[in-house]
């Protein structure tokens, strides 16, 4: 199966990706918009007419958002608490015609836990995620050409998903691995929900953003920074060719939001506004989706080991 293709380049910008898509009337909730990638993508999406909800445990940090854009509206969502989720898709009324799971944390310094005893990087960027689709597939299913897409990323080529411990309590805590694994079960994410909800209509896709200058790399040390090559030995941050702006950096999830391109593909992982193609993972791969981030048998694994938890 041929790779898909798009006229963009790495350097495209959310806007440029939706410059003559009209999103009039099109509802789509993006969680964590209230800043870094969640923001751009907001205001690219809602600078095409589309009705955005940003979903996010403090709704007055969208305030600018909601004062630039009279159909942008905040809502609060914790993906860690369960209950939370619950009621976001509780007051939920209508079709959805777009979810765009953005929201992460990243690399948490020591092992943290949720309610249900997840790991907390696995309970936000995956379980919260997964669940909030599970709640809201009624109000997809209600919309026209419904589309689910994921930001996961390329530490998903560092690190399967251990079924055997996903939560640490047997092995070592390593906080990169732990998020490396949790960005594994994005992309499962995405190709479990293309499998078991291509009947309803609905696709889903996932990509990797780039690197960027975020709130999300807050826990990275200054070691690990100045190895990238991104902040020098004084503790300033330096920008590496390599890094996008936050603009860039959301192009390719307002690709797999709301581009004609990407009409009817589902359980497929792009960066750079391009498909990927399937790689072996491991240390020294730096592009490219791991063939475990796509494997549908491991896709179903995890769908029903995380049911049981996030179902309703």
């Amino acid at each position: 199966m041929a790779l898909i293709t798009t006229p963009f380049g790495p350097r495209a910008t959310a806007a440029e990706v939706l410059d003559g898509v009209d999103l009039t009337g099109r509802r789509i909730v993006v969680t964590g918009g209230a800043s870094g990638l969640g923001t751009e993508t907001v205001r690219a999406l809602a600078g095409a007419g589309a009705h955005v909800t940003v979903a996010t445990r403090d709704p007055a940090a969208a305030k600018p958002l909601t004062d630039e854009f009279p159909h942008v509206a905040a809502a609060p969502l914790d993906l860690a608490d369960l209950a939370s989720v619950r009621a976001f898709c509780d007051d939920w009324q209508g079709p959805l015609d777009v979810l765009v799971a953005n929201a992460g944390i990243m690399m948490l310094p020591t092992r943290e836990v949720n309610a249900q005893g997840w790991e907390m990087q696995l309970a936000v960027n995956y379980l919260g995620h997964f669940a909030l689709a599970l709640g809201l597939h009624g109000a997809l299913r209600a919309a026209e050409q419904p589309r689910v897409a994921v930001v996961s990323s390329g530490a998903q080529l560092r690190a399967g998903f251990d079924f055997d411990d996903p939560q640490f309590a047997q092995r070592p805590y390593d906080s990169f691995v732990a998020y490396a694994q949790s960005k594994t079960a994005d992309v499962l994410l995405a190709v479990g929900l293309g499998r078991r909800w291509a009947d309803d209509g609905i696709t889903a896709n996932a990509c990797a953003p780039g690197f960027i200058h975020t709130n999300l790399t807050r826990h990275l040390d200054n070691a690990t920074m100045q190895a990238l090559g991104a902040m020098d030995q004084d503790g300033r941050l330096l920008t590496p060719d390599f890094y996008k702006t936050p603009e860039q950096g959301a192009a390719t999830t307002v690709l797999l939001a709301a581009s004609p391109l990407l009409d009817g593909v589902t359980g497929r992982y792009f960066e750079d506004n391009q498909e990927s193609a399937v790689v072996d993972g491991g240390p020294d791969v730096m592009a490219g989706v791991a063939k475990w981030s796509v494997d549908p048998a491991a896709a179903d694994r995890l769908w029903d080991y995380a049911l049981p938890v996030a179902g309703r």
